[in-house]
């Protein structure tokens, strides 16, 4: 059975978030923009995002992103692992996670040090490529992404292997209901999930109570 992400998790003015494999900015910018969007009604005129990235070269397309978006203020960009992140216990309100767990070595142990970093009421969010729920539809997506994707990969970037790859890594990531459970054994709870698009991509949620 499906359960529902749990969505009391939009990031207020003066919360620390931390965007882990988030190096060229895109989630940074919009959880920036909502904190500072909603500190205004409060005279709160800073985000406090931490983007952490295990490739420095990818922080530094972010960091160069921001400068021409104007956001000079706010943002703090850190190299790191997902399994085993460079900060103290308990020290972010929220931490996001967009499309990296599935490239991590063990997911376990991300979870956990996700966990670890999150304070008491904080809230775990990821955004992953998941299992599709409609058998029929999600034997023609797997078909068709396991020819299409390299297809394009070739022609378009002219690097099928990463294109394939993509796939691959799709393929071996945990049905929604795995992923659940696995974020419980780390800690986590109310844990819930939201599937978009018949589960091509699900967004996952949890909180460290």
């Amino acid at each position: 059975m499906e359960e529902h992400a749990d969505r009391r998790g939009e990031p207020a003015a003066g919360e620390k978030f931390l965007d882990v494999a988030g190096g060229t900015g895109d989630i940074a910018f919009r959880l920036l923009k909502r904190q500072i969007d909603k500190g205004t009604d409060k005279g709160v005129e800073r985000g406090d995002v931490t983007v952490c990235d295990i490739n420095a070269a990818m922080l530094s397309v972010g960091r160069d992103r921001a400068v021409d978006r104007g956001l000079l203020q706010g943002l703090t960009w850190i190299t790191g692992d997902a399994e085993s992140l460079p900060f103290p216990d308990r020290v972010f309100d929220g931490y996001t996670i967009a499309f990296g767990l599935r490239n991590v070595t063990d997911i376990d142990k991300a979870l956990r040090d996700a966990y670890r970093v999150l304070k008491p009421g904080g809230r775990f969010f990821c955004l992953e490529f998941s299992k599709v729920t409609s058998a029929p539809v999600a034997r023609a997506y797997d078909a068709y992404s396991e020819r299409a994707l390299p297809f394009f990969g070739r022609v378009i970037a002219r690097d099928a292997e990463s294109y394939r790859y993509l796939h691959e890594s799709i393929r071996r990531f945990p049905p929604q209901h795995e992923l659940a459970e696995r974020m419980k054994r780390a800690g986590f709870g109310n844990v819930g999930w939201r599937n978009m698009t018949m589960g091509v991509v699900a967004l996952h949620t949890g909180w460290r109570l």
